[in-house]
């Protein structure tokens, strides 16, 4: 009689487990540090020189903070120093890449994928090196920085949300998207861009893991989408000061701010 009361148990045991498990949602890790992906000190710094050909190709990546979670993403980074790369492009469409490839002074644009990383990453130089192999000049790397608010409270990264009961407040998510452009050659940064978009309403859709993350996935297509605008932007500066070929007079002109 014995052996039924253990499996009634241990049926009960992993109930709750699975309960415990679908009552929470965990929020994503942090975005990369991009201040701290190439660390050296100011004398080097400013000895860097811009060495790209312009029309330049574009390797695009992106990078999140060691060991980076999400809840549709699960492991799968690449460790790269102080920054982990994730080579799956939940945000980075097909559309995208040919609005890129129309930027002016663009050759060509290709995302780093996972065979074109070595197996042992130490930081930036080696996704320069990646870059190379398909013959990139300019390295255009991104990271996002997503964050949810309740009751007027910042839910930090990794940190666990209780589903189940709304909250009196509305909550919300809000994320940024930041990028750089880095010289293959040199790792001199041309420029950078950045955008922000934020996603209301989320206490109407507590009751799952899965509406939540479908309101963080928007918000992060949606910052990410205005990013690419805003580098464009960006670009046509660069493109602007660096290129051999004469601007166009009818551009408008480019802020300081956003050429480095």
């Amino acid at each position: 009689m014995r052996q039924p009361a253990l499996s009634l148990a241990a049926f009960s045991m992993g109930a709750a487990f699975t309960l415990s498990c679908a009552t929470e949602y965990v929020t994503p890790g942090r975005a990369a540090n991009l201040a701290e992906a190439d660390r050296s000190d100011i004398r080097a710094e400013l000895a860097r020189e811009p060495a790209a050909s312009f029309p330049a190709r574009l390797a695009i990546v992106r990078v999140q903070a060691r060991e980076y979670r999400s809840y549709s993403q699960s492991g799968g980074g690449i460790a790269a120093g102080g920054f982990e790369v994730l080579t799956v492009q939940e945000l980075l469409s097909d559309a995208q890449l040919k609005s890129i490839e129309a930027w002016r002074e663009v050759a060509g644009v290709a995302p780093v994928n996972r065979l074109l990383l070595p197996a042992h990453m130490n930081g930036l130089d080696d996704l320069r090196l990646a870059a190379a192999k398909v013959q990139a000049d300019v390295l255009l790397l991104y990271t996002l920085d997503t964050r949810f608010e309740v009751r007027r409270k910042s839910v930090l990264p990794t940190g666990v949300i209780s589903l189940g009961i709304a909250p009196d407040r509305d909550a919300h998510v809000v994320s940024t998207a930041s990028a750089l452009f880095i010289d293959v050659r040199t790792g001199f940064v041309y420029g950078l861009s950045e955008a922000t978009a934020s996603e209301q309403g989320l206490a109407s859709f507590w009751s799952s893991q899965e509406q939540i993350d479908q309101k963080r996935i928007a918000a992060e297509q949606r910052a990410f989408d205005d990013l690419i605008t805003a580098s464009a932007e960006t670009w046509r500066g660069i493109a602007r000061k660096h290129a051999a070929s004469t601007g166009d007079p009818s551009d408008p002109p480019q802020l300081v701010s956003d050429i480095l």
